[in-house]
């Protein structure tokens, strides 16, 4: 689940370095954005198909969609087509592909050799980079060794220590996969391939943030991403064969088990944040942390969940389908299919527009007068099933979360932005986090 990656920006040859390392980079951040590409295509080139089945996954259940599907390996055709689609629509001299399933690492090295040549071949001058999800199991050193060779930046899934990494990611046959994956990881760094690690945020894990967070330290990772899991599950599959509804469903359903509750969401993410701010500013960057930033600088969030609006971060499914957004896999959110309408225009296709504006256009009012609204924009649409005190619908599950978490880091936040307008170091915060006393008293950030 690489949700983002526009966040942090990649610096060629030494890897890549958040926002906090120079202190000019947000400053120079609205220049850049022109520079960006005004939407993104997350690739599924083996659709759902993983050979784990985490108990919270959201995509598994794809497959019901595609019922008569017997080969998921994405064609010659469709392939050679994205490649040459995507490219062509990016108006910028970069252009990044981004991997994910489902498991990519079950079509072979093979497949992203063919991938590379077809990228050279319709490349016409401008710079293309990849990024790579996996749960890590099948890396080997062939797989590290072309990863490496072509700059890859690999995204690796893991929930923590052993315990709580294996409290949901069981592979098909109920055997756990937390050894397997650090023996990935250890692959990636045997060979220096460029890596983040990508945590689900659940049930479980969310009760032991320092021991997450410490671990993913522990085991080299310098660039952290928090992805909360909520999932509304029905009594009964829908016509589709899918118990995972979207918001606004009038089927009955339950917050899933192994959803995050809201408030102690809101509590993981402090206590980390809490530790972060007093040892760790511009060593370890954390992606929630430096979207937050963005925001007390008054800059576009580079994060589709906190920004005013979405729509520009489509799916492409193996068969050539292109969805609406990688949580919206849905038959009423499929734009078309790449074989017969150009990327392009589906992409800026009016129903698109519309499906990304419905983000600000629903916000309730309750979240129109909220304080923190200019930080979260009532996160993502996927998550808004709960009502408000005075009972409106279409409140964000976790909005007690960021309410506490955007109170909570304002007056770090407010600090930092003002050392980056000043040409200082933020990371200056962190002598002023460590005078707080041990209960946490922040009269010293707020004066």
């Amino acid at each position: 689940m690489l949700r983002s990656l526009r966040g942090w920006q990649r610096d060629g040859d030494k890897g890549r370095k958040g926002c906090f390392d120079q202190s000019k980079q947000l400053l120079n951040r609205k220049e850049e954005a022109l520079r960006m590409p005004d939407f993104q295509v997350m690739a599924k080139p083996h659709g759902p198909i993983c050979n784990l089945n985490c108990s919270y996954c959201y995509y598994l259940e794809k497959q019901n969609l595609y019922p008569n599907q017997t080969q998921w390996r994405m064609s010659p055709e469709v392939l050679e087509s994205f490649v040459r689609q995507y490219i062509q629509a990016q108006d910028g001299p970069a252009v990044t592909f981004v991997w994910q399933g489902g498991e990519p690492t079950l079509l072979g090295v093979e497949f992203f050799q063919k991938v590379i040549a077809l990228q050279k071949r319709y490349a016409d001058g401008k710079t293309v980079e990849n990024a790579f999800q996996t749960n890590g199991i099948l890396l080997d050193d062939a797989w590290c060794e072309f990863l490496a060779a072509h700059k890859f930046l690999v995204g690796l899934s893991i929930d923590g220590p052993a315990h709580l990494h294996d409290a949901y990611r069981l592979d098909r046959g109920g055997q756990p996969s937390f050894d397997r994956t650090m023996r990935g990881l250890n692959l990636l760094k045997k060979h220096k391939v460029e890596f983040n690690t990508l945590t689900v945020v659940n049930r479980k894990n969310s009760y032991f943030p320092l021991d997450v967070y410490r671990f993913l330290k522990g085991i080299g990772s310098k660039y952290i991403q928090f992805i909360p899991v909520v999932e509304m599950e029905a009594e009964e599959p829908n016509r589709e064969g899918l118990r995972l509804l979207k918001p606004y469903s009038s089927e009955p359903a339950a917050i899933s088990e192994w959803s995050v509750e809201a408030a102690q969401y809101g509590k993981f993410l402090q206590v980390i944040f809490d530790e972060w701010v007093r040892k760790d500013v511009g060593r370890t960057f954390v992606q929630i942390f430096d979207v937050a930033l963005e925001s007390w600088m008054g800059l576009e969030q580079t994060l589709c969940v906190f920004n005013k609006q979405c729509g520009n971060a489509m799916v492409l499914e193996q068969n050539g389908d292109l969805y609406a957004c990688d949580h919206f896999v849905y038959p009423e959110n499929l734009l078309g299919n790449i074989l017969d309408r150009p990327l392009f225009s589906m992409a800026h296709s009016p129903g698109q527009k519309r499906f990304g504006q419905l983000k600000s256009s629903r916000l309730p009012q309750y979240c129109e007068q909220c304080d923190v609204r200019f930080a979260c924009h009532g996160e993502c649409p996927k998550h808004r099933f709960a009502q408000t005190p005075s009972g409106e619908g279409g409140l964000n599950y976790l909005c007690a979360a960021y309410e506490h978490f955007f109170r909570h880091i304002g007056p770090y936040m407010k600090f930092m932005a003002q050392e980056l307008r000043n040409d200082r170091a933020p990371a200056n915060v962190m002598a002023l986090a460590r005078q707080q006393d041990p209960r946490g008293n922040r009269e010293a950030v707020h004066s």
